[in-house]
């Protein structure tokens, strides 16, 4: 089952022969192999490109064990350029390879090569390459599958394909698992085996029960605002795992974020203008991970919902904040009481801006109002958007507040477009 990657390859097209090496970051099995090996590959050989000049190189096979070597690599790849014309050099999981940045800067440098490389870690890829590059790099994220690009392929109403996707997520390969059992123990065993012991191995973690109370503790906070110091302050209440300083929580944290198991969004206060970075929200990259954290045994669908609001936003491209508003208020004694209203997402990209509050029911005038009071607050002309998570029409109140359901929302990119 081959699920169309479209917004991806387009991005990859647009960064064809700019110089720059193109490096695919995301979370492992979120199909970033799949998309270059196998989908740009095609596209490339449908526009024309011949398929002696799209060298692929895969370091996770062990038949390629040898291309670790960078002067073996950087030698059998200059015996394969054999005219003028542009090689398209694809490298999956490039960290593999010994001494990879200095590869990297040797190929680009090189005439006649576009190179592509992935990888499924932010501290191999975003922060030494990049770096390095100076400039060099062109950064592509990939995610797993959009709610859009799933229900390309689900055989069933939206309906039932949104119960999936907020139970399961949209790891590409759990296309193949059949049944409700098989998808669950394909999480929790994909989890264990694989992202775990990345993050182990990588980092050489010895406090594992620590780190897994950790993991299972942030699981349990989506939509909530912590910091590592209020994380800390919970060991102190179990007797299953060793008290552990914010200091550890925090490089924890860390890790988890370069595995690109979750996302780190700032709090931003609206009014003021600026950043409050006492308390962060943490967001899963995939929910079904999540959910497979915690043995699918905390299925809150308003705080999943806000994930996957959270997850597309991102992937269409915007920067997301968590935003604060302040004002004053009278309390039952007249007195003047400054109280905080919260924004559930403020979304930046370039010059514009959106607002967005998620509300999985909205039944009454009460709640209506409840979900829009922030909103009114703000006295700027950009965007403001209430998503619901059932079926409404979509339409815009007397303040130019937009509600539209979850479907609309997902399935139609134009709702965050510039009007």
């Amino acid at each position: 089952m081959i699920v169309d990657r479209r917004t991806y390859i387009d991005r990859l097209n647009r960064s064809r022969g700019n110089g720059l090496i193109k490096i695919i970051t995301g979370l492992r099995r979120s199909g970033k192999s799949f998309l270059l090996k196998k989908l740009f590959r095609q596209d490339l050989l449908n526009g024309g490109i011949k398929d002696d000049h799209i060298i692929i190189i895969d370091m996770e096979s062990r038949k390629n064990k040898s291309f670790k070597d960078p002067e073996y690599l950087l030698d059998w790849i200059d015996g394969k350029m054999v005219d003028d014309y542009t090689y398209y050099i694809i490298i999956d999981e490039v960290q593999e390879v010994e001494h990879f940045v200095e590869v990297l800067s040797t190929l680009a440098v090189t005439e006649n090569t576009d190179v592509y490389v992935t990888g499924s870690n932010s501290r191999f890829l975003s922060t030494d390459v990049v770096t390095e590059f100076r400039g060099r790099g062109d950064e592509i994220h990939v995610w797993p599958l959009s709610f859009k690009e799933f229900m390309s392929v689900y055989e069933g109403t939206k309906e039932e394909g949104w119960a999936e996707y907020l139970m399961y997520g949209g790891l590409p390969q759990l296309l193949t698992q059949n049944g409700d059992d098989k998808k669950a123990d394909f999480l929790r065993n994909l989890y264990r085996t694989v992202y775990l012991r990345d993050i182990y191995e990588r980092n050489h973690i010895d406090l594992k029960p620590e780190f897994e109370e950790l993991s299972q503790t942030l699981a349990s906070s989506v939509g909530a605002p912590v910091n590592a110091l209020n994380i800390a302050n919970t060991f102190k209440s179990t007797n299953k795992v060793l008290n552990i300083s914010d200091k550890t929580v925090s490089i924890y944290l860390d890790f988890m974020q370069d595995a690109f198991l979750i996302e780190k969004s700032e709090r931003y206060n609206i009014k003021g203008r600026k950043y409050i970075g006492t308390l962060y929200k943490y967001y899963y990259q995939d929910i079904g991970l999540r959910n497979a954290i915690l043995s699918f045994r905390q299925i809150e669908p308003t705080h999943l919902m806000e994930n996957v609001i959270y997850n597309e936003m991102r992937m269409r491209g915007w920067q997301v904040d968590v935003g604060n508003i302040f004002h004053r208020i009278r309390n039952s004694e007249g007195k003047q009481q400054r109280t905080t209203l919260e924004i559930d997402f403020v979304c930046n990209k370039g010059s514009e801006r959106i607002y967005i509050q998620s509300a999985w029911k909205m039944p009454d005038e009460a709640k209506m109002e409840q979900e829009k009071r922030s909103l009114r607050l703000i006295s700027d002309s950009f965007k403001k958007i209430v998503i619901v998570g059932e079926h409404t029409k979509s339409w815009n109140d007397e303040s130019g507040i937009q509600t539209l359901s979850i479907y609309d929302f997902l399935l139609d990119n134009t709702f965050t477009e510039k009007e």
